[in-house]
This record gives C-alpha cells, structure tokens and sequence, in this order.
C-alpha cells in the first residue's frame, strides 16, 4: 500500500473530538501522525467542554439555582461529554496503584470492568473537591465561576498534549494509549502549554491583576499535578495507558480548580 499523506489539521481536529469528546465527530484517521495532531488539538476540544459546563453553570444561576447547584452541573457536563472516560480512567489508576502490586498484575487490576475501593475513595474526593472549588467560585462571581470552568477543563487536555510528547512510553501495545503515547514532539507539547497558559491569563485579565497571576498559575498547578502523577505511573506501570491519561485529566482540572478557587 503507498504511504498516507501527511495528517492535516482536520484530521487532527476529528482525532481530538472523536476521542475525547461523546460529540458526533467521525475520525477520519486512526494513525500516529494524526494521533499527534488529535493530542496538539486537544485543549481546543477542553475549551469546547469547557464552554459547555459554563454554560450550564451560568443558566442555573441565572434561573435562581444558586452557586452550588451551578457548581454541580458545570462539573457533571464534561463527565457527561467524554462519557465519563476520564472518570473511569482516574478510578482505575487509583485501584492499580492502589493495589501495590508488579506492572503487569496492576495493569490487569486496571481493565477489570469494576471499580475497587482505590477508585471509589478517589472519585468520591475528586468530584468533591471539583464541586466545592467551583461553588467557590461561582460564588465569588458568575464570571469567575465560568471562567474556572473553561480554564479547568482546557488545562485538563493540556496535561494530555504534554503526557503525550516523545520519551513517554505506552504500557500495552494496544489502546488510546497506545495509539498517543510519544507523537507529540516535546517542543509543541511545550509550546501549546505555554500558549494556553497566556491565553488563560489573558481572559483572568478581566478581573482583575490578581486573576492575570492566578488563572496563569491554575494552568501551570494543572500541568505540575498531571506531571507529578505521569511520572509515579510510569514508574509503576512502565509507561501510560488510556486510563492513566484520563486520570491526568482529572487530576490536572482538579488541581487548575483549587487554584481557582482561592482568594
């Protein structure tokens, strides 16, 4: 068979909503090259979900809800809109690692279809902490509560451009994690992360000084958490897997949204 064409943008646009997202966007290509743009592409995708949950936040409290009840709806959208992968990868890094046990046995705890008492703790705290930042915010302000939505869910697929770049292996030949790990050269990882970080920024600019430094520092606290966690699963698990980036996700979006969250 003669070689592919080079990926274009589109395809990488599809890689990134057909993966991550539950939208009706068909991927037209299940290759490395267009792998690598699908993971260059994918905060644009987080600023897709992001939109949406602030959405929801902001007409529950425009029809009188209240800054909690927002605050639960802006974060069961992007649980609704990646069908709660992201979730379920998180609860089941949480039971591999949880586990204690060899690479290949932990990575087996991970594929089993329940969720052991590892996941359960840790998505009960998440979602906790996800939902109280974001009460806090919305409490300070509609603005800031929507602001927090968006931000939070971008720098979440941040942390996936970056757990993608080259020199991070996969640990299983097959899966989303396979089919990303190492195609993102580290210089774009690099360069998108330090894109986002300023258009972040730019946005918290309309608050105020304080929320330029602060919405820039949730973006840089997203990507440190998701690093941080990168790193101890590749030393357990020699590599990534689907469910750890959709762990990293949720760590990043929770730790953007604590940040966000502080006076």
């Amino acid at each position: 068979m003669p070689p592919q064409p080079p990926a274009t943008s589109l395809d990488g646009l599809r890689f990134a909503f057909g993966t991550l997202t539950v939208l009706p966007v068909p991927v037209a290509r299940w290759d490395r090259d267009a792998a690598r743009g699908g993971m260059l592409w994918a905060p644009v995708a987080g600023l897709v979900v992001g939109g949406c949950a602030a959405l929801a936040g902001l007409l529950l409290m425009f029809l009188g809800g209240g800054a909690l009840l927002a605050a639960v709806a802006s974060a069961a959208v992007p649980a609704v809109l990646t069908r709660g992968l992201h979730l379920d990868g998180l609860a089941d890094t949480a039971d591999g690692l949880g586990s204690g046990k060899p690479a290949e046995d932990a990575l087996r705890v991970m594929k089993q279809s329940d969720i052991g008492p590892f996941g359960v703790l840790t998505l009960l705290f998440v979602l906790l902490t996800q939902v109280a930042a974001l009460a806090q915010a919305y409490g300070d302000s509609w603005g800031r509560g929507a602001l927090a939505a968006v931000v939070s869910a971008t720098a979440a697929r941040v942390a996936l451009t970056l757990a993608a770049r080259t020199g991070v292996p996969a640990a299983r030949p097959e899966g989303l994690g396979a089919a990303v790990a190492g195609t993102v050269p580290v210089r774009s990882a690099l360069l998108v992360a330090v894109l986002v970080t300023v258009v972040a920024a730019g946005f918290g600019a309309f608050f105020g000084a304080f929320d330029i430094v602060r919405t820039a520092f949730a973006v840089i606290a997203a990507c440190a958490a998701a690093e941080r966690l990168l790193q101890h699963c590749r030393r357990r698990f020699d590599g990534v897997t689907g469910d750890v980036f959709g762990a990293l996700a949720e760590t990043a979006a929770t730790a953007a949204l604590v940040v966000l969250s502080l006076r």
